[in-house]
């Protein structure tokens, strides 16, 4: 099973949670409370993973970064916007170098 395969699953597991009516469900909470306290959490998981990298425990590094990845998906679903749509813009940007791709935001600002 390929990683991506594993995110575009938990992806549609975390739509998936938006008509949940069990009040079992962590996301659903997370989604019905909308986007800010989505964007809020993420922040925290963010600011929680560049702690676990400066650090030398290589495996909470990689549970931070599962952390980030799902409150990001959780953060896009109270938005309305899919993991294709993000994966679309990254295709979009293979074979640029970062740099160049970098400065083509700042001149389109």
């Amino acid at each position: 099973m390929s990683e991506a395969n594993t995110l575009e699953r938990l992806a549609a597991l975390v739509h998936s949670r938006r008509n949940d009516t069990s009040g079992k469900s962590y996301t659903t909470q997370l989604l019905t409370a909308g986007p800010e306290r989505c964007a809020k959490k993420f922040g925290e998981e963010a600011v929680e993973a560049v702690i676990a990298a400066i650090g030398q425990d290589e495996a909470a590094l990689k549970a931070e970064a599962a952390d980030v990845l799902y409150h990001l998906l959780v953060l896009l679903e109270s938005r309305n916007v899919s993991l294709q749509d993000v994966l679309k813009v990254l295709e979009g940007r293979m074979g640029t170098s970062g740099l160049e791709e970098k400065a083509s935001r700042t001149q389109q600002s």
